[in-house]
C-alpha cells in the first residue's frame, strides 16, 4: 500500500558474485504497529530501471535469507514496466531489509490468484477475484437489455458479491458451468456460489450522492480497461457516464484493486460536480444486524444469507472519512447503510468487501468487525517503506 521512488542505481554491484543477477536497490520496510503485518503489497517504481533482455526481477528477504512472490505492472498500459509488488511479513514494531535485483534465472512460475476480466459471454459483467473474495459489476450492454424490456439484464451500478470457499480462481469455471446451464453459479458445487442479491442497492462499496434526504447514483459502467493479473494484484478502470443527482453532475472513474490475502477491493474514484459521496452496503430484507465505529472509519453489516451467514463492511482512511448513515426505505433494494467521504482533490478511496463463515476465514460478527478494525489501524498507519 505504500510506494517508494528511487533513482535508479548504476548496476555494478553482483550479487552473490553471480554475473546472472545484480542489485537493483535495497529495501527498508518498517511497522510502526503493535500488531504482525501481513498481506500488504509494497510498491517499488521500476519506472528508470531499464531491463536488459531475458532479464527479470527478484524481491530478496534479506532478513529471512529467501526469495519471495512478486509481480511487475505497467500502471499506465504504455509497454514498459512502472512497479514492481511484493508482501512483506512483518512482526509488531519490526524492520524488514529486502533487495530487489535483476536476474537471468528463470523465476518459477505462479498462480494468478489475483484475476479479473471482461465477460462478455455473461452479458458484459466485469468480475474480479483473489483467494478469499470474489466480485463483479455490471456493465452497458445489460443496462440496455433492461431499458428495451428484454429478459435478463441488469440495471446497477452495484457490487456483486461472489461467495467463494476455495483459494484457487473460479472465475472462469463458474462461468463455463452457467455456459452449460443457466444459473449454475448460484447454487454451490463445493467451491462457493453468488447467492447475494444486488439489484439496484449498492451492493458492497457501490456509490452514491445524497442531496437532501434522498440517495442518487449512477447506471451501469459504460467501458473498462484491465490493468493487471498475478499472483499479488488484480486491477482495473471502469468509466462510468455522467449522471444526475438532482441537479448536479457526476463525473465517476473508478480505479479498483485487490490483492492476495485480503477480503476487502480497494476503490480509487476520480470523481467531480460534489463534495462528498456514499458508499453503501445492502441491507437486503433489512433483518442483519448494522454496526459503525467512526474511530476506526468503518461501517458494518451481518446477516443470514441461506444456510450460513455473512459480513459485509467498508473502511476508509481519516481524512476521508465523513459519518455514517443507516437508510432504510420501503422501495425495493435501495435500504443501505453508508459510510460518507469527502471528495478530496477530486478523488476518494475506500475498501469494501466481505467474510463468508462457509468459507472458514471467520467465524461470528464479532470476528468480522475485529478484522475490519485492524484492516483500519492498518491502512491509516501504512508501512514505512525507504531505500536503506
Amino acid at each position: 500500500m505504500k510506494k517508494i521512488i528511487f533513482l535508479f542505481l548504476t548496476l555494478s554491484f553482483l550479487f552473490s558474485c553471480s554475473k546472472n543477477v545484480e542489485l537493483v536497490s535495497t529495501i527498508e520496510v518498517k511497522n510502526n504497529l503493535n500488531i504482525d503485518r501481513e498481506f500488504e503489497t509494497v510498491e517499488i517504481d521500476i519506472s528508470n530501471v531499464n531491463l536488459g533482455k531475458g532479464f527479470s526481477f527478484i524481491v530478496l528477504n534479506e532478513t529471512a535469507n529467501d526469495t519471495i512472490i512478486s509481480q511487475v505492472v505497467d500502471t499506465n498500459l504504455d509497454g514498459k514496466n512502472d512497479v514492481v509488488l511484493f508482501q512483506p511479513n512483518i512482526k509488531a514494531n519490526a524492520i524488514n531489509t529486502y533487495k530487489l535485483l535483476i536476474s537471468k534465472e528463470k523465476k518459477d512460475s505462479v498462480t494468478a490468484y489475483c484475476y479479473s476480466r471482461f465477460v462478455p459471454e455473461r452479458t458484459d459483467d466485469y468480475t474480479w477475484e483473489n483467494n478469499k473474495v470474489g466480485f463483479r459489476t455490471f456493465g452497458p450492454v445489460a443496462q440496455k437489455m433492461v431499458e428495451d424490456g428484454v429478459k435478463g439484464g441488469t440495471l446497477s451500478s452495484g457490487i456483486d458479491a461472489w461467495l467463494k470457499r476455495v483459494e484457487y480462481p473460479i472465475i472462469n469455471t463458474w462461468y463455463k458451468r452457467n455456459d452449460v446451464k443457466k444459473g449454475a453459479y448460484h447454487k454451490d458445487h463445493g467451491e462457493g456460489l453468488d447467492n447475494f442479491h444486488v439489484g439496484v442497492s449498492r451492493g458492497i462499496g457501490g456509490t452514491a450522492v445524497k442531496v437532501d434526504t434522498s440517495y442518487y447514483f449512477s447506471r451501469n459502467f459504460i467501458s473498462y480497461k484491465t490493468i493487471t493479473t498475478g499472483p499479488l494484484r488484480t486491477s482495473f478502470v471502469l468509466t462510468y457516464e455522467t449522471w444526475d443527482a438532482k441537479g448536479k453532475r457526476i463525473d465517476e472513474t473508478k480505479h479498483i484493486s485487490l490483492d492476495f490475502g485480503q477480503n476487502l477491493t480497494r476503490f480509487e474514484i476520480d470523481v467531480k460536480g460534489t463534495e462528498t459521496i456514499s458508499s453503501g452496503i445492502t441491507l437486503h430484507d433489512k433483518k442483519g444486524v448494522t454496526n459503525q465505529n467512526d474511530p476506526n472509519f468503518w461501517v458494518s453489516h451481518w446477516e443470514t444469507l441461506d444456510d450460513s451467514e455473512v459480513g459485509t463492511g467498508i473502511v476508509t482512511t481519516k481524512p476521508y472519512f465523513s459519518g455514517s448513515e443507516k437508510y432504510v426505505t420501503s422501495r425495493k433494494d435501495e435500504s443501505n447503510h453508508f459510510l460518507h467521504l469527502n471528495v478530496i482533490d477530486s478523488k476518494v478511496v475506500f475498501y469494501s468487501g466481505f467474510g463468508w463463515v462457509k468459507s472458514k476465514q471467520f467465524d461470528n460478527q464479532q470476528d468480522w468487525e475485529n478484522y475490519l478494525t485492524d484492516f483500519s489501524k492498518k491502512i491509516n498507519s501504512p508501512l514505512i517503506v525507504t531505500k536503506k
